[in-house]
């Protein structure tokens, strides 16, 4: 119990506004089912949501219960800053063979589990409707090329009406690490000692995207910058767009493109591949109430409203569940029906050279750097960081 007896009170850190009502939702069901426990959901923006979580962690006052990525992940392991699962995973027979193995491995550290994955996110070609029947082309589909695309982001392009055929901003899961694996390159070598960035393949994977804009039929870094890639492609006059599976309920609420828009799989290069990623639900090592913290965590019943709040949970439900769920996404769009690379790189350290990708490329996207040229600057960054893993 609580203090003066009365409930435990929790706080459950996330980032994602869209995705507070899910949240809520699953709260108010534990709630229903623990009424000795109270959970306050804290909502922190993405931006500063790293850095605040880092310094309370730091001064022993983070939440008791928050969001974790596999980038971050292992970091936060190696420092002791979450709480070990084992024990937990027995006592409330949460069965981690329901979920993804990729995705539950993100969050093992050293044979530990710290994390039970609470969704997937998987990438895909969105496309508006309207823009393709009126130019007379045919949707996207699993037969896309790079080649088609650039050909019909060229068709659709009429800058003088601010219309183009995509976006390409410089991003990495749902753009350049997926053309880099297309393209046969790796970000990093599978003995994760040294980056693939410097390898032809990868070069060809950043150039898809840098060629786009050059070629007029991206706006430029600047445009993508001022406005987000999502937020331009919602105005109803962008062709097509790589986003996430967590673009659905952005993308279904939208005026320009209710009933508009649809996505198919990643058009392919000399393989089809995707990244896939997904969020976990982690413990404080000092949260105060460990036992009832570990409620929140990885439920069927989470699982269920968060299929049908959010449209694409972890745990794997059989396929007619799915697309009762997916509403906004065909199930050929989803991992499991296209050939995956696997999930995001991890290390122990992983920002000390993914937060400077975006610095490294932007040279590259603004014309003032050869492609060739950022990627191997952005090796020598990776393989800096990489030499002072343990």
């Amino acid at each position: 119990m609580g203090a003066a007896g009365g409930p435990v009170q929790l706080t459950y850190r996330i980032w994602d506004a869209n995705q507070k009502p899910a949240t809520q939702h699953i709260v108010d069901a534990i709630e229903a089912a623990n009424p000795s426990v109270k959970v306050t959901i804290q909502l922190t923006s993405s931006q500063e949501y790293w850095t605040k979580l880092q310094a309370d962690a730091t001064s022993g006052s983070a939440p008791d219960l928050f969001w974790m990525n596999g980038p971050s992940a292992k970091l936060y392991e190696s420092n002791g800053i979450l709480l070990p699962l084992p024990d937990k995973l027995t006592a409330d027979k949460v069965s981690l063979s329901n979920h993804p193995s990729s995705l539950v491995s993100l969050y093992s550290y050293k044979g530990t589990q710290y994390g039970i994955p609470k969704d997937f996110d998987t990438v895909g070609l969105w496309y508006n409707k309207k823009l393709f029947d009126a130019a007379g082309m045919k949707y996207p589909d699993d037969t896309w090329t790079w080649q088609t695309v650039q050909h019909a982001a060229r068709k659709f392009t009429n800058a003088s009406k601010g219309q183009y055929g995509t976006l390409a901003p410089p991003f990495n899961q749902e753009n350049y690490y997926d053309t880099v694996f297309q393209a046969g390159g790796s970000v990093i070598s599978a003995d994760g000692k040294s980056s693939g960035y410097d390898q032809p393949a990868a070069v060809a994977g950043l150039k898809f995207w840098t060629d786009l804009v050059k070629a007029g039929s991206s706006p430029s870094l600047k445009s993508m910058t001022d406005t987000y890639p999502s937020q331009l492609f919602e105005s109803g006059k962008i062709g097509m767009y790589y986003g996430g599976s967590w673009n659905t309920l952005e993308f279904a609420k939208n005026a320009n493109l209710k009933g508009n828009v649809d996505v198919t799989v990643l058009p392919r290069r000399t393989k089809r591949a995707v990244v896939i990623h997904g969020l976990a639900n982690v413990d404080y090592a000092k949260a105060k109430h460990p036992k009832e913290a570990a409620a929140l965590l990885g439920s069927k019943k989470a699982a269920d409203i968060e299929a049908r709040r959010r449209g694409h949970p972890c745990l794997q439900l059989q396929p007619a569940g799915v697309g009762e769920r997916h509403s906004a996404v065909p199930p050929e769009a989803l991992p499991g029906r296209a050939a995956l690379r696997g999930p995001v790189p991890r290390f122990e350290n992983t920002s000390a050279w993914q937060s400077q990708e975006a610095t490294v490329f932007a040279a590259a996207w603004h014309g003032s750097n050869d492609v060739a040229a950022a990627a191997q600057k952005m090796a020598g960054v990776m393989n800096t960081a990489l030499s002072k893993e343990k």
